[in-house]
């Protein structure tokens, strides 16, 4: 399931993309256009400025923007800044691999099939998105 982290930050990008002046914005105005919590989408608009899709800018007429042009702005980079590892089980992680200490062996485990489609199967989705597809 998706955290709210993910979801908010998404919408988050998504209304900076759609400004057809690219300047600054608000955290107040993103999260009332949003309905989220002003404090949870600073927490989230940081993590993304840190990571490189937004910068920022303080005092009047400050707030956050886009860096890179939306079609630049691949969905696999940011949902593992915002949600984590792709996998949802540690063993078909391909950036975070743990093996699972219930699984004596991981090439007859049904699950861990079924997880490594699923995984590539998001990958597949993500990498071939943009923030552009999001707002077309």
């Amino acid at each position: 399931m998706l955290s709210k982290k993910t979801k908010y930050g998404l919408k988050a990008l998504t209304f900076l993309a759609k400004q057809e002046e690219k300047k600054p914005i608000q955290i107040i105005e993103i999260a009332q256009a949003e309905n989220i919590s002003q404090k949870f989408l600073e927490t989230i608009l940081l993590s993304l400025r840190k990571s490189g899709f937004l910068g920022s800018k303080k005092g009047k007429g400050g707030g956050y923007y886009l860096i890179k042009d939306p079609k630049e702005i691949q969905m696999i980079a940011v949902m593992r800044v915002l949600e984590g590892p792709i996998a949802m089980v540690p063993c078909v992680s391909l950036n975070f691999y743990e093996t699972c200490d219930d699984c004596p062996d991981e090439n007859s485990c049904g699950v861990h099939k079924l997880m490594m489609q699923v995984r590539d199967a998001n990958l597949e989705v993500y990498k071939n998105t943009t923030l552009y597809d999001l707002i077309s």
